[in-house]
């Protein structure tokens, strides 16, 4: 399926709404949408929620030989999929334009700008080296996938650890996590991307747009920067030039945006080596309620009590002003009742079948009467031999 294009109604809105500095989701022309990070139970396992945009990021390794330039280094590659389940746009075992283009970007925003240390990463010096690999799988398209790429990625990363290895001449031992504590990987620095989209050939700017916004743009930029304000990468796209004035206003806010969303990697990252060390719940399942009954359960209803006072005022004014309204109540008959005088009531009674407490004393004599007329003549029966 192919990506479904707006009307020119959507789009014109879409553009009046930029003008006037307001956004579909209330946001601020500079905000971002909410950013959650959630690790696995496996180390290296990572989803990221930026709004509605989901991704998840899964590190792995394994032992193999070398590159024969760089014996001594080990080496990291990234995989990118985009399923139909994150949009019908994506097509299945395609490689599209989209997906090159993210692809290339991860790589220049994680493995151009060293941010690992790859020489710890050789076990034996040109003969076997640790390589790590990085699959990104988009699960659900809500606009700005490179940040959320970038985030799940590098967030995977400081999460991992490989097994740790012995080597006794030219063999090599992996101990399994029950034999001996993995061993994370070196990380230098957290470089992450900050998107952001221009409109009306620049005159307009947002940050982190989302997908209706990334389909009228006129350009579109992404910053990979550290928190020690480090440009790693650059990538313009668009048919639109820039200024100079407009890369470095961009640049600073991104410098704000990485400190703050390095801030909350770190945050993630502590709380689950916290969880983990005093063996609570970690990993997906942290995110279940606990110990919570959700079958037959009800939630608290909030209701209105302001006029209680006022009610309560004027049946006690009625009943001061008129004392014979409000009276004991008077039994009728059985299951009946009356408050007031001069009032029926014959609840429960049929309307051909109407008692009155007279009838039914009568009723109740004649039932006893009768019934000690028979005690007595049992009495007197004498029976013969």
């Amino acid at each position: 399926m192919r990506e479904t294009p707006l009307s020119n109604c959507e789009r014109l809105f879409l553009l009046k709404a930029i003008e006037s500095k307001k956004r579909l989701d209330g946001r601020q022309t500079y905000d971002y949408r909410n950013i959650k990070i959630a690790f696995g139970t496996d180390y290296g396992c990572c989803t990221v929620s930026l709004g509605k945009t989901r991704v998840l990021a899964q590190v792995s390794c394994e032992l193999v030989p070398p590159k024969d330039s760089r014996p001594t280094e080990g080496f990291m590659f990234f995989n990118l999929e985009l399923s139909p389940m994150a949009s019908p746009a994506f097509q299945p075992n395609r490689q599209s334009e989209l997906l090159v283009t993210l692809n290339r970007q991860l790589e220049r925003c994680l493995r151009n700008s060293r941010c690992m240390d790859t020489e710890s990463l050789c076990v034996i010096s040109g003969e076997k080296v640790w390589q790590i690999r990085v699959d990104v799988h988009v699960l659900n398209h809500d606009g700005n996938l490179m940040d959320a790429a970038s985030i799940a990625a590098i967030s995977a990363l400081c999460h991992f650890k490989r097994p740790d290895v012995a080597i006794q001449g030219r063999e090599v031992t992996v101990f399994s996590s029950e034999e001996r504590d993995p061993v994370p990987l070196s990380i230098y620095h957290m470089p992450v991307c900050v998107s952001f989209a221009f409109f009306q050939q620049g005159t307009y700017l947002l940050v982190d747009p989302c997908e209706k916004e990334e389909l009228v743009m006129d350009g579109h930029l992404v910053i990979a920067m550290n928190k020690h304000r480090e440009i790693c990468s650059i990538q313009s796209s668009g048919g639109i030039m820039l200024l100079k004035e407009q890369v470095l206003r961009c640049s600073k806010i991104a410098s704000v945006k990485v400190s703050e969303i390095t801030e909350l990697i770190n945050k993630a990252l502590e709380n689950d080596r916290r969880v983990r060390k005093e063996g609570g719940r970690f990993g997906f399942a942290e995110s279940m309620p606990k110990e919570r009954v959700t079958a037959l359960k009800r939630g608290e209803t909030p209701m209105e009590m302001t006029d209680v006072q006022e009610t309560a005022d004027r049946i006690i004014s009625t009943a001061a002003a008129d004392p014979e309204v409000v009276s004991s109540p008077v039994i009728v008959a059985m299951g009946t009742g009356q408050v007031g005088e001069g009032l029926q009531n014959t609840w429960g009674l049929d309307d051909e079948d109407e008692e009155t407490v007279e009838e039914v004393s009568v009723k109740k004599v004649q039932r006893k009467s009768v019934k000690e007329l028979s005690d007595s003549e049992e009495e007197d029966v004498v029976i013969l031999d």
